[in-house]
C-alpha cells in the first residue's frame, strides 16, 4: 500500500503550500528533486551545477507559490521554471551571454543514466550527441517525464505544432544515427519503446 502522501495531487500539495503549509512544499521537493535534477544534469556541465539550480528552483518555486494556477500542472510550471534558471546560468557563465547550451561531458556517470538497459542508455547517449539542445528537451520530457505535447509547449514556450515538429525530427534523425538492429524492422515508430520503458505503448508521439 503506497503511503497516504502519494494519494494527494501535486496541485493539491501546491494549494496547501501556498496557505503557508511548509511540510507539503517539502513532499513536492521529495518528488521532483531527482526528476529536476536529471533534467538539469543532461545541459550543465557538472553534477555540481545541476544540484545548485535544482536548489534555485525549488527556491524561486517556494517564493513564486503565489503566482501558480492550481488548474494547471505543477509539474509543467516547475519543470518551466528549471529550464529558465538552466539557461540563465548558461548566460552568466559565458561572456557573450548567449547561453548557448554546452555538450553533456560526462555521459557515464552512473547517477546520470536514464534507463537500466543497454541499448536503452546507448539510445539516450546518442540522442544527446546527435540531437539539437531544443530537440533533445522535447524529446526528454517526453519520454522521461511523460509530458504531453501541450506541457511540453508550456515548458519550452513553444507552440504544439513547433513541438510536434521538434519531436519528428529528434525521431528521424536518431533513427539514421542508430545501428541496425536497434529499431524492430528499422522503424522509428518502435523507438518509443526503448525511450519509455517503463510505459506501457500506447500513446504516440505527437499526441
Amino acid at each position: 500500500m503506497q503511503p497516504e502522501t502519494q494519494l494527494v495531487s501535486d496541485e493539491e500539495l501546491a494549494g496547501e503550500a501556498q496557505a503557508g503549509s511548509l511540510s507539503d512544499f517539502e513532499e513536492l521537493v521529495h518528488r521532483y528533486e531527482g526528476r529536476i535534477f536529471r533534467f538539469l544534469a543532461n545541459s550543465l556541465r557538472n553534477q555540481a551545477d545541476a544540484q545548485e539550480v535544482t536548489q534555485e528552483t525549488f527556491v524561486t518555486a517556494y517564493l513564486n507559490l503565489g503566482k501558480f494556477d492550481l488548474q494547471r500542472s505543477f509539474a509543467t510550471w516547475l519543470f518551466t521554471i528549471a529550464r529558465r534558471k538552466c539557461i540563465d546560468r548558461h548566460r552568466t557563465a559565458r561572456p557573450d551571454g548567449t547561453g548557448e547550451m554546452p555538450e553533456l561531458t560526462d555521459l557515464n556517470d552512473p547517477s546520470l543514466l536514464l534507463v537500466q538497459r543497454e541499448a536503452e542508455q546507448q539510445l539516450w547517449k546518442t540522442a544527446r550527441r546527435t540531437l539539437p539542445e531544443l530537440q533533445f528537451e522535447a524529446l526528454w520530457l517526453k519520454y522521461a517525464e511523460e509530458m504531453s505535447v501541450e506541457e511540453i509547449a508550456r515548458v519550452l514556450c513553444r507552440t504544439k505544432i513547433h513541438v510536434k515538429v521538434l519531436l519528428f525530427r529528434a525521431r528521424t534523425r536518431l533513427g539514421r544515427e542508430l545501428k541496425p538492429g536497434w529499431l524492430q524492422n528499422g522503424s522509428v515508430s518502435n523507438m518509443g519503446h526503448c525511450l519509455r520503458p517503463a510505459v506501457v505503448a500506447g500513446e504516440k508521439v505527437g499526441k
